[in-house]
C-alpha cells in the first residue's frame, strides 16, 4: 500500500524544488502543472476537445495557454468550460500515475491542492513555506512577471498562514540544506507510520 502526500505551496515558496528533493529521496512524484502541459503538447488528450470546443487554442497540434488566456479575458465562461475538459484528463493521468507507481510514498505536488479540495484524497499534506519577502524576492528574480502580476497571483491563493494550519507537515523552504533535511524527517516520518500501519 502507497501513502498519498499531496505537497503545496503558493507561488514562489519553493515547492518545485521541494519536490525534486523528494524525487531524489526515493519518491514517486506526480506533477499537475506536468500532467497539463502532456495534456496540452502535440499528440496530448486535451487536444481534440480544445479543437472542437476552442479550435482558435490549438496552434500547430498543441493548446496555447497564451491563446487559452485572451479566451478566457474575452469570455468569463470560458474557463468553467476549459475546466470542465481538463479536470477530468488531469484527474485520469492521476490515476494511472497511481496504478503504475511503485514506490511506498506517491507524492502529489499541486499548487491549488486546498483550494480545489484535493487534500481529501490525500494521507497527508505537506506545505512549503518562507517568509513573505523571500517568496518576493524568488518571484521577481525569475523576471517573469511584473510586481503587479505577483500580487494578483498570491492574491488569487489561499493564505500561507491557512496553508500552514491546515497542513501536516510544514517544510520550511529558506536554505536548501533545512528543506532537504526536513523532506528526510517527513519521509522517515511517513515510513515509521507505514511499518506501524
Amino acid at each position: 500500500m502507497s501513502f498519498k502526500l499531496g505537497l503545496t505551496g503558493s507561488i514562489g515558496m519553493g515547492k518545485s524544488t521541494t519536490a525534486k528533493m523528494f524525487a531524489e529521496a526515493g519518491c514517486a512524484v506526480w506533477d499537475a502543472d506536468a500532467a497539463v502541459h502532456r495534456l496540452y503538447s502535440r499528440g496530448g488528450k486535451a487536444v481534440p476537445a480544445f479543437e472542437r470546443d476552442f479550435p482558435e487554442a490549438v496552434i500547430d497540434g498543441e493548446v496555447s495557454r497564451a491563446a487559452l488566456k485572451l479566451i478566457i479575458g474575452r469570455d468569463p465562461t470560458a474557463l468553467k468550460r476549459i475546466e470542465e475538459i481538463v479536470h477530468p484528463l488531469v484527474g485520469e493521468d492521476r490515476a494511472d500515475f497511481i496504478a503504475h507507481a511503485t514506490a511506498d510514498i506517491l507524492v502529489f505536488d499541486i499548487p491549488l491542492l486546498f483550494e480545489t479540495g484535493g487534500n481529501a484524497a490525500m494521507d497527508a499534506v505537506a506545505t512549503v513555506s518562507a517568509t513573505a519577502e523571500i517568496q518576493k524576492q524568488r518571484v521577481m528574480d525569475r523576471g517573469t512577471m511584473t510586481e503587479a502580476q505577483f500580487e494578483a497571483i498570491r492574491e488569487k491563493q489561499m493564505p500561507d498562514a491557512e496553508k500552514r494550519a491546515r497542513a501536516d507537515y510544514v517544510i520550511e523552504t529558506d536554505t536548501l540544506d533545512h528543506a532537504r533535511a526536513q523532506v528526510q524527517a517527513v519521509i522517515d516520518d511517513i515510513q515509521g507510520k507505514l511499518r506501524n500501519a
